[in-house]
């Protein structure tokens, strides 16, 4: 199968050979090392600010956004979160779980978050702002560098889910002044899926260190003071981890942070440029570079979605909700090449002729 999702994504031959070795006992100097080396070069490519620290959980990205929320928040805040899709949403939804008092900045799919939208919160009392930085539901990257101006102006705690955008759109944590960055192991990184990053900025690892949190699995301060020593308070996935490490250093031999972006982007404008001419509409007003979400004109998205994995044997990205028979999305992470953008286009003529797509 070619696989042009968001998540798990194709992995290299290098990082699937690492997966098929023997998983080893893990509270070793050895696997300290490793653990050490993945939090430096996570903290590199991220641009963390001195004083920064990583943490690797267990969990999909869902449960570091609700460690994230549990850990930064309480009560006595007032939260704003941009909710422009299923992911935005998930952080309403974290929020009304943990009883963390918030307003929802709505916007509509596919729509770009502008200054207009975002000032009307100015001077509002906000304590924490929570966005998913590209709104992988509908492809949208929201500028990160606008977000932390606002944040810095009003003295926001600034939490950046970057699941789908690490590595894949340009991204300074230490410049947009972010306290929180969180991506997972299946995205750029380019591994299975069952690890969670959490980049924590100097003034977030105060936060998390004074924090009271009602919760074994999900307290970070129990999990930072492990990692001081490269390890984890619970037996973690260490084969996936081994993998990142893999990975992390394939990233630094070729080039490091900049040029894996510069890779994603190419991946994508060679994509877009080749399926221009289908009957297709692109629904981001301002397209992340991990992904294209793609509205066919005269035909069901999941339809499509169907028939390409059952008769070409690719796999693209279908949506959910009331997106799931408008939109599907086409991914550009991974290890993926412009020939295999070439076979997917290909196979989407062929629908067109089929009369399928119209």
């Amino acid at each position: 199968m070619l696989n042009f999702t968001v998540g798990p994504v194709m992995c290299s031959e290098e990082i699937r050979a690492v997966g098929g070795e023997q998983v080893p006992y893990f509270r070793t100097s050895e696997f300290s090392d490793v653990m050490l080396e993945n939090e430096r070069l996570m903290l590199k490519y991220a641009k963390a600010p001195e004083g920064s620290k990583a943490v690797f959980m267990t969990n999909s990205s869902t449960g570091s956004m609700e460690a994230v929320v549990m850990n930064c928040f309480a009560e006595s805040d007032k939260v704003l979160i941009i909710d422009g899709g299923s992911f935005g949403h998930r952080f309403v939804e974290l929020c009304e779980i943990h009883d963390v008092p918030h307003e929802v900045l709505k916007l509509d799919h596919g729509q770009k978050l502008t200054e207009e939208h975002l000032y009307e919160y100015n001077g509002q009392a906000f304590t924490g702002l929570l966005v998913n930085i590209d709104e992988t539901s509908t492809g949208v990257l929201y500028d990160s560098e606008m977000i932390g101006e606002f944040c810095k102006k009003n003295g926001i705690f600034y939490v950046c889910d970057c699941v789908s955008s690490f590595l894949a759109d340009p991204f300074n944590m230490a410049h947009c002044s972010a306290d929180v960055m969180i991506t997972g192991s299946q995205k750029v990184l380019a591994c299975p899926p069952g690890i969670s990053i959490i980049v924590l900025a100097p003034r977030a690892v105060e936060r998390v260190v004074n924090a009271k949190v009602k919760s074994m699995y999900f307290n970070l301060a129990d999990a930072l003071k492990n990692m001081e020593r490269g390890q984890t308070p619970f037996t973690p996935a260490v084969g996936i981890l081994r993998q990142i490490n893999t990975r992390l250093k394939e990233i630094e031999e070729a080039g490091g942070a900049d040029a894996e972006v510069a890779r994603v982007a190419a991946q994508a404008e060679d994509f877009r440029r080749k399926i221009s001419d289908l009957p297709f509409e692109f629904v981001s007003e301002s397209p992340a570079n991990g992904v294209t979400p793609i509205h066919p004109i005269h035909a069901d998205a999941y339809r499509i979605f169907e028939i390409l994995k059952d008769e070409y044997g690719i796999w693209i990205c279908p949506n959910g909700g009331d997106m799931k028979h408008t939109i599907f999305r086409v991914g550009h992470i991974g290890c993926l090449t412009h020939e295999d953008n070439t076979t997917l286009i290909n196979a989407l003529h062929d629908l067109h002729k089929r009369g399928i797509l119209k």
